[in-house]
């Protein structure tokens, strides 16, 4: 989540560069295709799982080997993602960020309990 708006690649480096003792592998779409993305993840110790825009065979060849069970745990992200949106809304209402992170933390809470539930 940010509070502006910008590209993945942009993004990434610094979630890798935070949270890189955590995270072993880095699942991305295409929009986290960027060289210096996996590069910078690999100098971490953490394998980049992320997919390359195919403008070539080469990159299509690359795609078809990625572990596709792997990849695949990507979709639950992008699931839970989606039923929070729907359920609790797709934009926070406050206006400091950190009621803003407060408000996204309580409704993953509250998808969490209505889960278990």
């Amino acid at each position: 989540m940010t509070t502006t708006r910008k590209h993945d690649s942009k993004i990434a480096p610094s979630l890798i560069k935070r949270n890189a003792r955590k995270v072993v592998i880095l699942l991305g779409d295409k929009g986290y295709d960027d060289q210096k993305v996996r590069a910078l993840a690999r100098g971490n110790g953490v394998r980049p799982l992320i997919k390359h825009r195919e403008f070539s065979s080469l990159h299509k060849a690359w795609n078809a080997r990625l572990d596709a069970d792997l990849y695949g745990q990507r979709s639950q992200n992008e699931t839970v993602n989606s039923r929070i949106k729907r359920k609790y809304g797709a934009f926070v209402r406050s206006r400091h960020w950190w009621k803003q992170f407060r408000e996204l933390v309580i409704s993953c809470l509250a998808h969490n309990i209505d889960k278990a539930l």
